[in-house]
């Protein structure tokens, strides 16, 4: 009986033994992205956080974050890093979230747009729609944007209405309504952009899109825009969270279905 519990013991080991180990996964690296704040007419000091939070919630894929936030509310201040031609180096994305209505140089604005020409995928949020729109070449930015946003209409809330519910960055999202907000009002929007939501306009009634995706340039770069995002509140509902989650993994090149940590149950 010994001699038997001896040889199952030594074959137990030797399965054990024998038995090849389960590699873990090897995770995805970082998305690296670069926030870029400041400028007049908003609550950037607290918005710089927010966005930064809200992918931190919602993105199973880790993002590592750089935030370069101009304390400064004029709208026509020239930001020394952009002046580096290199500025966007090394990022995944570049998220713009940024009012400077009020400058029109045409070389500085060639070098902001250079990096995205280049293939620097981009997030463009609210007030980013409204920039460097003084100069002669003021279409370049409208054409990266994917629109061209003439102004907004009074603050009150609105239901955002998704249109393309079966493109990657909705999927699987419903409508929801902001507690307020500024809708931006859209004049022209170009055959790059793609429509995914659109809101009523409580002054006019008429419909304007407020999410879209845009390919810029000869590289096709991914630009992810909404002009949703005036007001913390906005930026804190879930649904808001969520939504530009969704579309910095996709301007990064990540599926978002396997990388979102979706608020529906």
């Amino acid at each position: 009986m010994t001699r038997y519990l001896k040889t199952i013991v030594l074959l137990g080991a030797a399965c054990m033994i024998a038995s090849p180990a389960v590699a873990k996964p090897t995770p995805a690296p970082a998305i690296k992205a670069l926030l870029i704040t400041g400028g007049c007419c908003h609550d950037y000091d607290n918005q710089r956080e927010l966005i930064p939070a809200a992918v931190d919630i919602h993105s199973k894929q880790k993002v590592e974050w750089t935030i370069l936030h101009q304390r400064t509310k004029a709208g026509n201040a020239l930001l020394e890093f952009y002046k580096n031609p290199h500025w966007a180096k090394g990022f995944d994305v570049v998220v713009h979230n940024e009012c400077f209505a009020n400058i029109g140089d045409v070389d500085y604005i060639a070098g902001i747009l250079q990096p995205h020409i280049d293939g620097v995928p981009a997030v463009l949020v609210h007030c980013s729609m409204h920039c460097y729109r003084t100069g002669p070449t003021k279409e370049d930015w409208f054409k990266f944007c994917g629109v061209h946003s003439p102004g907004h209409g009074p603050k009150h809330p609105f239901e955002v209405q998704i249109t393309a519910p079966e493109h990657e960055i909705m999927k699987g999202m419903s409508n929801w309504t902001t507690p307020t907000g500024e809708l931006y009002f859209i004049n022209k929007a170009y055959p790059t952009m793609t429509p995914l939501a659109e809101s009523k306009s409580e002054k006019t009634g008429e419909m304007h899109t407020n999410i879209w995706v845009n390919e810029f340039g000869p590289n096709k770069t991914r630009v992810f825009a909404t002009t949703i995002g005036h007001h913390n509140e906005t930026m804190l509902q879930d649904q808001y969270m969520e939504m530009i989650t969704r579309g910095l993994l996709w301007a990064a090149g990540q599926p978002v279905a396997e990388n979102i940590n979706s608020t529906k149950k």
